[in-house]
């Protein structure tokens, strides 16, 4: 069939819904013959997803609830209700049907809406407790709660606008007000659903409900419409009238102002994007504006490609993004007011050179001069009133008149506050001069400046005690009264969010500390060791008499020395808040983690101490209690205090708990299923072998074992320990070698064990009953039960021999496990245990005649023997079938238990294996919420965004080997070495017989093994699809009686089917009616090319198919596009299923789009057409680079339960989760990345979310509360460009809507990190201009200017603050440079050297010396990570890990990244360009090459990395400080450190970066780069020229101001030639101006000889190549006889040609900068075509620079080993053969 058609309806409907566009039918297969009677006639059923709600007499397991018959029914209740005109009513419509006719909304819409409701309320009725007293009857306080929820958003907006709502509440719960109410949930279900692209506008949504709710209440009251006078109908209805005539205009004004923004290249203040749109609607203007139905002559949908009057047309609404750096100062003026503050008065008292402050502050004059900080308050007030008018100021309108009233107010006032100030402050000094003393006339004018300046900051003293009343600002803000909002008009705009909130009192205490903390740390640091350092040396430069180098402007003073010695420390005081936060964060952080119990159990030995607690801890945290009318889950404070108790006592063991389990077959056996469950899951993963399966498994009890089977791993070497206790204390009494092997649980255990297990053995399964030999075993059983049981043991039988017969019973037990099995063996062996039985162990001896009359005389007659001793066990034995599967388990554990002699903590020996056990056990013992039922639990949907990204690898990628010979499959079996060899023995249990028919007869195997290795679509399917199958579990426990559990146990026990099916699919062999977890989860992947594909026929389809398959509750939502002729094209969300009874793809809902999809941001927008079709009360939203795992599925019930507890003032919104980073292993880069990405999303969030209450949503895995984010614009934002990192927003729109973001670090779900340092840097460079967009952004701005002081510190240093500390680092360090420069070039330096008193001269210098620690700050930054790791892995790892990370070169890494944020956020914040940038999530084997990495590296690091090398060559040339090598060294460390990063980075961590042959290779195909000639279709990696003019990209979009800042930060390289033609020696010592003048002749001249080179070689170079021959030697000739007449004429020196070099070198630089930027103006001139010519000799230059060290690198014998084995270490460890790996020479499939 043609895949853009739908298929043909299965229901007939109502002439009043539209149609779908018919196909025809598809050939249906005859029906069986069947016996009479007749079969009824068929039905045909609408395809449906979850429950076949459109029909409850269906027998479908679902309808067998009370509670979704009582949705149903109740929405059913149509009645009395007045049908729709024009429409056929059928009796089977209900109340979305009834409104669906009305107002025109889509079949496919009422249908998903249906069952969306039906199952939303169905599973909140069963979550009542107590629970309802009629179950079939849906519960009206329920509803209304429902409805409260749902319309709260819109409550909220109506009382902000002062509209009343259109919601008619009644306090009666009769038929009709149940009804209304499901009127009003259906109706704003209805029209979110079908509100596609306008769900990001909620506040449009509440606008167009409230208009349509107005209607429906007139429809409801039979209102009768006065101008017909008949009853009212809906002015809009009718056909798809609601999408085609309420959102597609709205469409279609977001569509017109996107493509006004030119792709997102406009600036954002141009053009309206989702955000001005939406908050149109925070206006009453848009009731006068738009009216209802939509006026679209309104000037709400003018845009400039309609109107030609641009004044017509509605501009930004709210704020208005500006692009300056200014937004910094702007959002977050309080911290930068506090910290200028601060800097002036230390300043102030510092100047005073005391040694402690207070010491200076007992001056009078000290105490006035601080009053200064009032008057420079008064100027950042100036500051800030004029940048919000310089960048506000569109949008003020004839409407927003007072705004630009309050902005010129504010700007006067703060000019008068300034005069104000400044003349009480003079006054003060002119009183004092004039009286000679501070007399009480001076006294009196200091008390006025204090009195106006109490005038000044009351309104800081105002919101200080509103800060300690928090719930008073939270009422003040939520009160819409007029007065309110006449008395904070002055300070702030009136907004529909950030009002409200606030936090706690106690929440404000935890995180006031914190920060004040931080501050006092922050300030005594600064003083002590920044400020006051420098005032000696300050002093003693302003007082330094000396003669400049050159020409000095300022008449050799030394205040620019002085600004330049102050300017990094300035710099540095700015920043260095971000390194005291690290700082703190990493303790408070460390300590929070410490008491959540984060880290006990680390290892196998920790674990096997724990284990022995995980039943009742598995059975009190993840099974529901049972309860009772006497135990209901009531929280309360003695609820609370008991399970404190409980949990430490498993915590800790106190009371032996363990020990119930013994005695509790239910809970053994349940706790048996799922461990063992766990365990099959891994098997299933490849990560453990079928032994580690064995012996990790709980075994069931069986063969009358009396104890808690342990895991053999937990027993190994118990029972030989236990042997030599038995030898050692042969002659104690039996009850103290019993209390010594008690000691331990697992001693006793293995004990009784092995005891039971050989008894069973010898007794039921090895002799024949009846026999002579079967009663004397009996005999000899009975009568050790009988001395046990006595306690005389050992006074009867010989301990000591017990060696002899464990040495036996190890022989029997091997001959049994035989295949083919040896009776004369057995026999001889059986003998032998009765010889040494019958001499040796008893104490009492008895001859042979006498044991063997007496066991004849117990025989059975039936049983007759002989009398011979030879004859003895020679016809008594039978062996079991060698078939049976369950007798040789038991029998290899009960081997293993006799045989251990190590403690096995090798087991599991695959390190993520051991990684989760550890942490899932770990996690059994932290706090968490009850498990209620899976009936009881939350329901909650996963959505995946997915575009085209790697599903499955194929086979021929990955068996297609790189230029290396080295495969992708080759790669991984490398890589996970352990998991393919386990993958293999399961493959051969499989059927497989060779090995190297893997592909021919396992392909698809192998592809998923590889795909659940990568960041694949299939990966992150099976990980989320465990959680069906966990909840499959969970609902079998609840129901199971102990007869199922113990037979489910059983069914995972038996390996017969394991070992015949291969396949380890423990939930599949539980029988659990597949409603339990389908009603509460479901998994939607939201596909957006799914259609496209299947209709290209793209392997990614089928390969999706196949996912759908396999996984019954995944569910597929794509984008239909359907071609209609004509240019016309519609386009549908559909969501698709895969049938499993008809065994196709089938479509189950298919809504109408008012457009293409894709307006702004893709990614937010792929998951918003797919959230319709998204079920529950949760929503967990996860990437495609993720991954989960059975054990963590089983505590999403408990994670669910933490939106009904309150954190701080409010329940949670969105609940964080922990991520495990699994790339780890694949490369030392991918450790260091996932080493920090760690660290952030455990340590970082842990604090952010308490105490500092700021947690915003940085990604996924987060689960948010479905309902409140649906109505308040979904879990993103979309808007072009601005919302490129859409997954904070979320967060930051909840904390502004006052919703909680918490952190749950109990549970954690997977997730891929890129792997090689090309993919590294594109993500870094993709986030740090998404900060640099979120620093234009009203989000941060409202954030910074909404919250409280402190929390409005912690958003700033957890967000964009990090991002501008690290560009301030790099400014730091280029301040530092620039100014070391200056002091030795202009001679200051060399001035300071030679004064008199040397002691003023070192402090000059150790002031910067100071800052020299402060300038690294990644030790700082990897504090949180080594404080994390010592948490969780003990604090001895923790530092072993770090000093491997350093000799691998981890810091060059992570200075070579804060490169790349520095760059990337440096120049979206100044010039914009933020895109998003594929890393393609591969794995890294691959060479890149030279010129790759160039051009990628180019301008973000090597060219800023060769300019600060020339400051530091330049410097130690002319610094008489580089005299002394130490100082030089110490001076410049940390720079030249910084240099060799930023250059040789993509070197060290490339993949055979320093091979010398690829470096050849690599120099020529650079040199072909840079000199190809390009065409019109050149891509940039194929011609420099093209790479040049796209690198310019952004300054063709930036704004006058960001062509002005770039052209005065380039005028710094004009500084070298000023600087160096001075050193020459030609000058003489002559500092006029003359000099630099004349030196730009050279300039000039360099460059005139170079265009008469190139114009020959152009013109001559062809044809005419004498002529061409004859200018260069002219041009030579020339060059030399000047520097002859030089060298006889003038002072010249041939070092002279060099120093010029350093001077005019970067003056080119600089020009063609400039140029660059100029380039609108010089492009159609003659020099451009210089300037494009000059650039490429630059960058050649660049990069033959940077080729230097990696050639000189390559040349040197080993070093590309040792680059390998640095680069792969990780990969080493697990058994990667990088050398075979690079060479490739190994098979990339046959390993063996």
């Amino acid at each position: 069939m043609n895949l853009r058609q739908r298929p043909v309806p299965t229901r007939v409907y109502g002439d009043g819904y539209p149609h779908p566009p018919p196909q025809p039918p598809q050939q249906q297969p005859a029906p069986p013959q069947r016996p009479r009677p007749p079969p009824p006639p068929t039905i045909q059923i609408p395809t449906f997803n979850i429950i076949p709600i459109h029909d409850v007499t269906i027998d479908h397991p679902s309808h067998r609830y009370p509670e979704i018959r009582a949705v149903a029914s109740a929405l059913r209740s149509c009645g009395d209700l007045r049908k729709p005109r024009f429409h056929i009513w059928k009796d089977d419509f209900d109340l979305l049907d009834w409104l669906g006719l009305f107002f025109g909304f889509q079949l496919d819409n009422v249908r998903n809406q249906r069952e969306h409701l039906v199952l939303h309320l169905a599973n909140a009725q069963m979550r009542l407790n107590p629970p309802p007293q009629n179950a079939a009857v849906l519960d009206f306080d329920l509803l209304r709660k429902f409805r409260k929820k749902l319309l709260s958003n819109y409550t909220s907006w109506c009382a902000y606008l002062g509209e009343p709502s259109s919601v008619r509440r009644s306090s009666r719960r009769n038929t009709d007000e149940l009804r209304r109410e499901l009127l009003y949930v259906s109706l704003y279900l209805l029209i979110w659903g079908e509100s596609a692209n306008v769900r990001f506008m909620p506040e449009c949504i509440c606008y167009i409900f409230h208009n349509m709710a107005y209607e429906l209440n007139l429809i409801l009251e039979d209102h009768i419409d006065i101008n017909t006078g008949s009853s009212f109908e809906p002015y809009i209805s009718g056909e798809n009238s609601f999408l085609n005539n309420v959102i597609k205009p709205i469409y279609n004004t977001i569509k017109a102002e996107v493509g006004n923004s030119r792709n997102g290249t406009k600036p954002h203040s141009a053009w309206r994007n989702y955000d001005d749109l939406n908050e149109y609607f925070w206006g009453r203007r848009c009731f006068r504006s738009l009216n209802w139905p939509l006026d679209l002559s309104s000037p709400f949908f003018s845009s400039e490609d309609k109107v030609g009057n641009k004044a017509q047309r509605i501009g930004k609404t709210g704020f208005v993004e500006q692009r300056t750096f200014w937004n910094v100062f702007r959002s977050f003026d309080r911290l930068w007011v506090m910290l200028v503050l601060f800097l002036q008065a230390m300043i102030i008292v510092a100047w005073e050179r005391k040694k402690y402050p207070w010491q200076a502050l007992e001056s009078r004059d000290v105490q006035v001069k601080l009053l200064t900080v009032f008057i420079t308050w008064a100027a950042l007030r100036l500051l800030q009133s004029v940048l919000d008018a310089g960048t506000q100021y569109s949008l003020v309108s004839r409407e927003t008149k007072w705004l630009g009233v309050r902005m010129v107010l504010k700007t006067i006032v703060a000019m008068a506050w300034i005069v104000l100030f400044s003349v009480f402050y003079a006054r003060i000094w002119s009183q004092k001069d004039h009286d000679l003393r501070w007399s009480d006339e001076a006294y009196q004018r200091v008390f006025v400046f204090l009195e106006v300046a109490s005038v000044f900051v009351l309104p800081e003293v105002l919101a200080l005690v509103l800060f300690f009343i928090p719930w008073l600002r939270n009422l003040i803000e939520d009160a819409n009264l007029p007065v309110l909002y006449l008395c904070t008009w002055w300070f702030h705009t009136r907004i529909f969010v950030g009002r409200g909130a606030r936090e706690g009192v106690i929440s404000n205490l935890k995180y006031s500390i914190f920060w004040i903390l931080v501050l006092v740390s922050k300030f005594c640091f600064s003083y002590f060791l920044q400020i006051r350092p420098l005032v000696t040396p300050t002093h003693a430069l302003l007082n330094l008499k000396g003669k400049y180098k050159w020409h000095e402007f300022f008449n050799s003073t030394n205040r620019v020395a002085v600004v330049l010695l102050w300017l990094p420390v300035i710099v540095i005081y700015f920043m260095d808040v971000q390194i005291w936060y690290s700082i703190f964060s990493s303790v408070v952080g460390g300590t929070i983690g410490l008491f959540s119990h984060l880290g006990e159990i680390r290892n196998t030995e920790q674990l096997r101490l724990r284990f022995q607690f995980f039943a009742s801890a598995m059975q009190f945290n993840l099974m529901p209690k049972r309860e009772t009318p006497l135990n209901r889950p009531v929280l309360n404070m003695v609820s609370k205090v008991r399970d404190a108790m409980q949990r430490l006592k498993l915590r800790y063991g106190l009371g032996q708990p363990y020990r119930t389990i013994e005695y509790s077959r239910i809970e053994a056996t349940t706790f048996a299923l799922i461990w063992n469950e766990i365990i099959i899951t891994m098997r299933e993963e490849d990560l453990i072998s079928d032994r580690e399966l064995e012996l990790l498994e709980l075994s069931p009890n069986c063969w009358d074992i009396r104890v808690v089977r342990w895991p053999c791993v937990l027993l190994s070497n118990e029972l030989l320990l236990a042997l030599t206790e038995a030898q050692e204390m042969a002659h104690a009494p039996c009850r103290w070698l019993w209390l010594t092997i008690c000691k331990s649980e697992y001693r006793r255990c293995a004990v009784i064990e092995a005891y039971d297990s050989i008894k069973y053995l010898l007794i039921h399964v090895i002799l024949k009953y009846g026999t002579v030999e079967h009663s004397i075993v009996t005999n000899f059983f009975e009568e050790i039960d009988h001395y046990i049981v006595s306690e005389k043991l050992t006074e009867a039988y010989n301990m000591t021999v017990l060696p002899q017969m464990h040495a036996k019973f190890v022989t029997l037990a091997e001959l049994l496990l035989k295949p083919e099995k040896d009776m004369n063996a057995t026999v001889n062996a059986l003998q032998a245990l009765y010889e040494i039985t019958l001499r040796d162990f008893r104490k009492v001896k008895e001859s042979n005649g006498q044991l063997h009359h007496d066991e004849e005389s117990n025989a059975p007659a039936a049983a007759p023997r002989g009398s011979s001793a030879e004859l003895l066990f020679e016809n008594a034995v039978e062996f079991p079938d060698a078939e049976d599967i369950f007798f040789n388990r038991q029998l290899r554990r009960l081997h293993t238990i006799l045989t251990s002699r190590d403690s096995m903590q090798d087991v599991p020996s695959n390190q993520e294996a051991r990684q989760r056990i550890a942490f899932f056990s770990n996690s059994l013992f932290m706090n968490m919420p009850h498990a209620p039922h899976v009936e009881k639990m939350m329901a909650f949907s996963v959505l995946t965004p997915y575009y085209d990204e790697e599903v499955m690898y194929g086979s021929v990628m990955l068996q297609t080997p790189n230029e290396d010979g080295v495969s992708t499959l080759f790669y991984l079996q490398s890589i996970y070495q352990d998991e393919w060899t386990n993958f293999m023995e399961r493959m051969r249990r499989n059927g497989l017989e060779h090995d190297k028919d893997i592909f021919t007869r396992k392909a698809r195997d192998v592809r998923l093994w590889a795909s659940y290795r990568g960041q694949t679509l299939s990966r992150t399917v099976r990980g989320m699809m465990y959680y069906y199958r966990a909840l499959n579990m969970l609902a079998f426990l609840d129901t199971a009686t102990e007869n199922d559990i113990r037979a489910g146990s059983q069914k995972l026990a038996s390996y017969g089917s394991m070992l015949r099916d291969g396949d380890f699919d423990g939930g599949a062999t539980l029988n659990v009616p597949p409603p339990a977890a389908h009603k509460k989860y479901l998994n939607r992947v939201t596909c957006q090319m799914y259609g496209i594909h299947k209709m290209k026929g793209d392997p990614r389809a089928e390969e999706i198919l196949y996912s759908m398959k396999n996984n019954e509750a995944l569910r597929v939502a794509y984008v239909d596009e359907v071609h209609l002729g004509r240019n016309e094209v519609e386009y549908y969300s559909v969501l698709v299923k895969y049938d499993q009874q008809k065994k196709r793809e089938e479509e189950i809902f298919r809504i109408k789009l008012p457009g293409p999809l894709k307006l702004g941001e893709g990614k937010p927008e792929n998951q918003n057409h797919a959230i319709i079709f998204t079920r529950g009360d949760a929503l967990q939203t996860i990437d495609m680079n993720q991954d989960s795992y059975f054990e963590e599925a089983l505590k999403m019930r408990n994670l669910l339960q933490e939106f009904q507890k309150h954190y701080g003032s409010r329940k949670p919104t969105i609940l964080g989760v922990r991520e495990n980073i699994f790339t780890g292993s694949v490369s030392s880069l991918a450790w260091f990345m996932s080493a920090q990405e760690m660290s952030f999303v455990t340590l970082g969030q842990r604090v952010l979310a308490n105490p500092l209450r700021v947690r915003m949503h940085y990604g996924h895995p987060d689960v948010f509360d479905r309902f409140w984010f649906l109505t308040r614009g979904g879990v993103s934002k979309a808007s072009r460009v601005i919302n490129i990192s859409e997954d904070i927003f979320a967060g930051f729109n909840c904390t502004l809507r006052r919703g909680n973001v918490t952190h749950h670090e109990y549970i954690q779900v997977g997730k891929g990190r890129d792997v090689g340092l090309n993919q590294i840097s594109m993500f870094e460079a993709k986030v740090s201009s998404g900060n640099g967009e979120q620093v234009l952004s009203r989000d941060v701005y409202r954030l910074g200017h909404r919250l409280d002081f402190f929390r409005m510190l912690s958003v700033f240093y957890s967000t964009v603050g990090f991002y501008f500390n690290t560009l301030m680092m790099v400014v730091a360090v280029y301040t530092f440079l620039w100014g070391r420069l200056y002091l030795a070039l202009s001679g200051v330096e060399f001035n300071a050297m030679h004064i008199a008193d040397q002691s003023v001269d070192s402090s000059a210098f150790i002031a910067i010396l100071n800052q020299q620690f402060i300038v690294q700050l990644g030790l700082f930054t990897a504090l949180p990570m080594i404080v994390e790791n010592s948490l969780e892995y003990g604090f001895l790892s923790a530092v072993w890990n770090f000093l491997k990370m350093q000799l691998q070169l981890a810091s060059f890494f992570y200075t070579f990244s804060m490169g790349t944020r520095c760059h990337y956020f440096g120049r979206t914040i100044l010039h914009g360009g933020a895109k998003y940038r594929a890393t393609g999530r591969g794995f890294v084997v691959v060479h890149k090459k030279f010129a790759e990495n160039y051009r990628l590296y180019a301008r973000s690091h090597f060219i800023k990395a060769i300019e600060l090398g020339v400051i530091l060559v330049v410097y130690a040339s002319h610094s008489p400080l580089s005299k002394d090598m130490f100082v030089y060294i110490a001076l410049t460390i940390s720079s030249w450190f910084l240099v060799a990063s930023w250059i040789m980075s993509p070197f060290l961590f490339n993949p055979s970066g320093f091979d010398w042959l690829k470096t050849v290779y690599d120099f020529d195909d650079f040199i072909n780069w840079i000199w190809y000639d390009s065409v019109v279709s050149t891509k940039a990696d194929q011609s420099w020229e093209v790479w040049w003019y796209e690198e310019q990209d952004h300054l063709r979009t930036t704004g006058l101001w960001g062509k002005l800042l770039e052209i005065i930060l380039d005028l710094r390289f004009f500084f070298f030639q000023f600087g160096i033609v001075y050193q020459l020696k030609i000058a003489g010592g002559n500092t006029s101006i003359t000099v630099y003048f004349v030196s730009w002749v050279y300039l000039l001249a360099t460059a005139g000889v170079y265009i008469v080179v190139s114009y020959a070689r152009d013109k001559y170079a062809a044809k005419q190549h004498m002529y061409y021959r004859l200018i260069q030697l002219l041009v030579i000739f020339i060059i030399v006889l000047v520097i002859v007449l030089l060298l006889k004429l003038s002072r010249f020196e041939m070092i002279d040609i060099l120093t010029s070099l350093l001077a005019i070198i970067p003056t080119g630089w600089g020009i063609i900068l400039i140029a660059q930027v100029l380039r609108p103006f010089l492009q159609t001139t003659l020099a451009w075509d210089t300037v494009v010519s000059l650039a490429r000799l630059y960058d050649l230059m660049f990069g033959l620079i940077v080729m230097v060290p990696v050639a000189l690198l390559s040349w040197i014998p080993g070093f590309q080993s040792m680059q390998t084995r640095m680069l792969f270490n990780e990969g080493f460890s697990r058994g990667l053969q990088i050398s075979q790996l690079l060479t490739g020479r190994n098979s990339n499939i046959d390993r063996d």
